[in-house]
């Protein structure tokens, strides 16, 4: 097994949650202290709504401007924008808009795009205009089937290397239409945090940190983080049953 740089295994998901919103505040913090504007992308699913609950509930502890953290997504359905699907619906219910985040580049939904190729050509424009040349910050789920934001095994996306966000139709993961940002965009990253739990995960998670694997088999493997200067940091945060093939 490659051993990333560091592997964080708690009890439970809670337990999970928790420990990411705190080293996720203190990076926060430490990067305004430094005079810096921080990027994150974030990501959806039952992990990250108990972080970003854990996120705004920890918050008033530590001193974030959140008006100088720049948020964006790694991957998003491509449904109407009041769909209880949509990552970003339910990160402002319970993160973003309870802190007060005002800089928060979601990406188009059926409303603000015609198509699901126009709604990852228009994210692309928008990271190329607005973005910060690369992320402070990436956080990423893990599908049972080895998938990080939209890119799902098998699937042409993980060849693409000359934009920075993808069209995806027939997902095997509902709903079928969806915006990911590509491998490039993803590892132009300081630090990767993975959310995991669930024992449903294990063998994806053994998989993605094996020494030989597949991208196209398990495309977590493709993630590998290349900032501007320095080493990547990658981290994984397990819960036991997620960490138990390791």
């Amino acid at each position: 097994m490659t051993v990333p740089l560091e592997l964080r295994v708690l009890a439970e998901p809670a337990q999970v949650a928790a420990a990411a919103a705190e080293r996720f505040l203190q990076r926060m913090a430490a990067a305004q202290g430094r005079g810096e504007e921080p990027h994150v992308a974030l990501t959806g699913g039952t992990i990250a709504h108990a972080l970003h609950q854990q996120i705004a509930l920890q918050a008033p502890a530590y001193d974030v401007d959140w008006s100088r953290v720049v948020f964006w997504w790694g991957d998003e359905r491509y449904v109407t924008p009041d769909s209880s699907e949509r990552n970003a619906l339910d990160a402002r219910q319970v993160f973003l808009d309870v802190v007060g985040a005002t800089q928060v580049h979601e990406m188009p939904s059926t409303a603000g795009a015609p198509d699901v190729q126009a709604a990852a050509t228009a994210y692309g424009d928008l990271m190329r205009s607005s973005g910060g040349g690369e992320f402070d910050l990436v956080m990423l789920g893990l599908g049972p089937d080895g998938h990080v934001a939209s890119l799902f095994p098998g699937f042409p996306q993980l060849d693409v290397d000359d934009t920075i966000a993808v069209p995806v139709t027939g997902s095997p993961k509902p709903p079928p239409e969806r915006v990911s940002l590509t491998f490039p965009a993803l590892n132009r990253t300081r630090a990767v945090w993975f959310l995991v739990t669930g024992d449903g995960k294990a063998d994806a998670v053994h998989r993605a940190l094996a020494d030989e694997g597949d991208v196209h088999e398990t495309p977590a493997r493709g993630i590998k983080p290349a900032p501007l200067s320095g080493a990547g940091e990658t981290v994984w945060f397990l819960d036991a049953p997620a960490a138990n093939q390791l």
